[in-house]
């Protein structure tokens, strides 16, 4: 994270006093485990795998995102501080132990964040999850819905542009969504990965079936190192999953300086400000986001 808050300029908004304080995340996936660099700041935590009251992360791959997010950075003195660490977290735990899940958890989750964004100030919703889905499925239609359900009541979703690349069209549902935000990641080349689980250019591309420029904007996603669950306090992961809770992460500093914006005024300045990192349209979409232009 050390590495990543340098190149999309975090510093700028830090300097200025913006951290995400008041801004609630909700997070969908794997749960995540208290670690140190949370504090108290996960606000909400709702089990739909087993029923479970406490937080708990069977799988790590939550707790790494919500480092990304907004980790403060305790453990590390701030080495691997997240992008926004005075948010908090709304964690909803929709996959199980390998990462598995089924979309009725997912539009369940969505149903109870519409119902309780205000309670809890929920502006964002992290989605680092993709699948791959018949394109006339009941399953696939019923998850862009829901997607798109969430953002027209006012809350910013972010989705993950899924590691099937780089064949064209090869972004994974709920990223196709015309009206949500999709992230990819400009560091996947082979160079970067090294020996990987990950092929080379892993990132998914567009544009969509309709013809809807995918993704949005890009982030480095490879070997970024974030909260990891016990015993080990930090790991590295790499993937379109890590890029997009960065977007989040920013977007959350964003409504810290203009928390009158709607999720339509922050796609709009995300378009404006992005940075032309010079690679195909279907590769990098707008560009890369650079907080401190994008506030």
């Amino acid at each position: 994270m050390d590495r990543v808050r340098k190149i999309i300029n975090a510093s700028k908004a830090h300097e200025k006093g913006y951290y995400g304080e008041g801004i609630g995340i909700a997070v969908l996936d794997t749960g995540i485990f208290l670690h140190p660099d949370f504090e108290h700041r996960v606000a909400y935590f709702l089990d739909y795998i087993r029923g479970k009251n406490s937080p708990y992360d069977d799988n790590g791959h939550g707790t790494h995102i919500a480092g990304i997010i907004g980790g403060d950075g305790k453990v590390s003195d701030g080495k691997y501080m997240g992008i926004a660490p005075r948010c908090h977290f709304i964690v909803l735990k929709i996959l199980d132990k390998k990462g598995n899940g089924n979309t009725e958890n997912v539009v369940q989750a969505i149903e109870w964040l519409v119902q309780h964004k205000k309670a809890y100030q929920i502006r964002i919703v992290n989605i680092s999850i993709g699948m791959v889905l018949q394109a006339e499925s009941k399953e696939r239609i019923r998850l862009l819905q829901s997607v798109e359900y969430a953002w027209d009541n006012d809350l910013v979703v972010v989705a993950a542009a899924g590691n099937n690349g780089p064949g064209k069209s090869s972004i994974t549902v709920p990223g196709i969504c015309r009206k949500i935000i999709t992230v990819g990641c400009f560091d996947d080349t082979q160079e970067q990965i090294g020996r990987s689980m990950l092929k080379p250019n892993y990132s998914g591309q567009g544009p969509t079936e309709h013809c809807v420029v995918k993704p949005e904007v890009v982030l480095p996603g490879t070997n970024v190192t974030s909260c990891s669950i016990y015993p080990s306090m930090y790991m590295r992961k790499s993937g379109t999953s890590m890029a997009a809770p960065m977007v989040s992460g920013s977007i959350a500093l964003l409504l810290d300086k203009y928390p009158y914006f709607s999720p339509a005024d922050v796609k709009l300045r995300l378009y404006k400000r992005a940075v032309d990192l010079g690679l195909p349209l279907s590769k990098q979409g707008w560009g890369m986001v650079d907080i401190g232009k994008l506030l």
